[in-house]
């Protein structure tokens, strides 16, 4: 699996556009995650549709969020682009996206996790653009946790201090080191993408990291042997497990994760910090790694940005 091309680095001043993929979203929220990347020294833009509402779970019409998207990306004096919230509807518009007017704009770091797993593939396989999977503008993790904030601040100015992500909650599942390129997100994501024209098609040589919220142990098995019967899974170098919030107690959750993925026979950290948990930290996808399952980290070979 190649390595993606990075995008730069933000500096302050640097304008950084908000868009609605996916689920609605309220205002105050918004607002007060604007303020946190002000206080960075950065100007959010916020695009036209962000606080539309439509059919109560879609944050405006499939076209509105898909051309949100492209115009803000393309918009050349915008250097970033991070997403309001997760939920629902990246896989509906995904597909209405200009993908080739996005890649003649070129690179720039693109941030968001859950239903925007969608869009991180998206840009893997359309753009060969390297992602980050981390905390959302408008989500109460990034609003509520100096942790998160903080390292995605350092992510996006000053990448090589977090080359290292380890957090204190993670731990062995599997020992063993595995050297391969990130990839992954929400897993449920990922199984629902299987065979679309923007999924990838396998993992193999990569360091796959997944997570998930609301998912029962019974459905997270089914997700999990969805994309082992596809062959998706083979050759996968090593595998990080974030958080499981809302999927059930811990020790079932655990007990699948074992069952479905030991047998594949490669090194896993579980809890290693990402996703929908109470702290967030930010991994890039499509950045060579090394996945250190003894010691429980994830290092890149390179930071996030350039």
């Amino acid at each position: 699996m190649p390595a993606l091309e990075r995008p730069r680095r933000l500096v302050p001043g640097d304008r950084i556009g908000i868009v609605a993929p996916s689920g609605p979203l309220p205002r105050a929220s918004l607002d007060t995650g604007l303020d946190i990347l002000r206080g960075w020294g950065l100007e959010p833009v916020v695009a036209p549709h962000v606080l539309d509402e439509h059919g109560g779970y879609l944050a405006g019409r499939d076209q509105d969020r898909a051309t949100d998207l492209v115009r803000t990306w393309c918009d050349q004096s915008v250097a970033a682009v991070l997403c309001a919230r997760g939920g629902y509807g990246a896989q509906r518009m995904v597909d209405l996206v200009d993908w080739t007017a996005m890649r003649a704009a070129g690179p720039k770091a693109f941030i968001g996790y859950s239903d925007i797993t969608a869009l991180h593939e998206a840009f893997a396989v359309r753009l060969g653009q390297a992602t980050l999977h981390g905390p959302m503008a408008a989500a109460s993790t990034f609003l509520d946790d100096q942790a998160t904030q903080d390292h995605l601040r350092r992510t996006l100015f000053s990448p090589e201090e977090v080359r290292t992500i380890g957090s204190p909650t993670a731990r062995t599942l599997i020992p063993g080191r595995a050297a391969g390129v990130t990839l992954g997100g929400c897993v449920s994501l990922l199984a629902a993408d299987l065979g679309t024209p923007t999924a990838r098609r396998s993992a193999a040589g990569g360091i796959l990291l997944i997570e998930d919220t609301g998912e029962e142990s019974y459905r997270l098995d089914r997700i999990l042997t969805q994309l082992l019967r596809s062959g998706w899974l083979d050759g996968v170098a090593g595998i990080a497990l974030g958080s499981w919030q809302g999927c059930g107690p811990y020790e079932e959750i655990r007990a699948v994760l074992v069952d479905r993925l030991a047998p594949l026979g490669v090194p896993i950290v579980e809890e290693l910090g990402f996703g929908h948990s109470d702290t967030n930290l930010t991994v890039p996808l499509g950045i060579p790694a090394v996945l250190d399952a003894d010691a429980a980290t994830l290092t890149l070979d390179l930071p996030a940005l350039s």
